[in-house]
């Protein structure tokens, strides 16, 4: 069953773009935060512990990524996600015209999440920096928080559905 975060959550061409780039988008969003350490915290790049952990840490519990991916995907869906299909003249199918769209909307919201430090060490901390469940758990929901601030979106629960509504 396809959960919908609104009521017009309707555009499944976009959702199904959404979902066959997640393996990929994954893997950029590990990159982009990377990079935004660094870029943040450690311009210098200075080899320290913890900047050694963050750069050779290649196994994190992915898990977590995908709720803050689904969660940016929806936001795209509830932005930009109107069903009404536009006449293509450049060859393209229209899932391929979504799955660019996406790919650059999301690695653009990538980095302007990496701008601030909250996002930078909530994400951190849910991932490469994993410890305990617990800290993860609070670090995913203080990030899912955020994310909904810097976006001016609040989730509402009615009736035990999610919806999204502009702040």
């Amino acid at each position: 069953m396809i959960q919908k975060l609104f009521p017009l959550d309707k555009n499944y061409i976009l959702r199904q773009a959404q979902a066959s780039l997640e393996p990929q988008l994954l893997d950029v969003m590990v990159t982009e935060l990377k990079a935004s350490y660094t870029r943040l915290f450690n311009p210098l790049g200075l080899m320290d512990n913890t900047y050694r952990q963050i750069m050779e840490t290649a196994e994190f519990p992915k898990d977590r990524i995908q709720v803050i991916y689904n969660q940016l995907a929806g936001i795209y869906r509830y932005k930009f996600g109107d069903n009404q299909l536009e006449l293509l003249f450049d060859g393209r199918s229209h899932l391929e015209k979504y799955q660019d769209d996406w790919a650059a909307q999301f690695v653009m919201w990538l980095r302007e999440l990496g701008q601030h430090e909250s996002y930078v060490k909530t994400m951190l901390r849910m991932t490469l920096l994993f410890d305990t469940e617990s800290r993860a758990e609070f670090s995913e929901n203080r990030c899912k928080s955020f994310i909904n601030e810097y976006f001016a979106l609040k989730i509402v629960k009615r009736k035990g559905e999610l919806k999204l509504k502009s702040a």
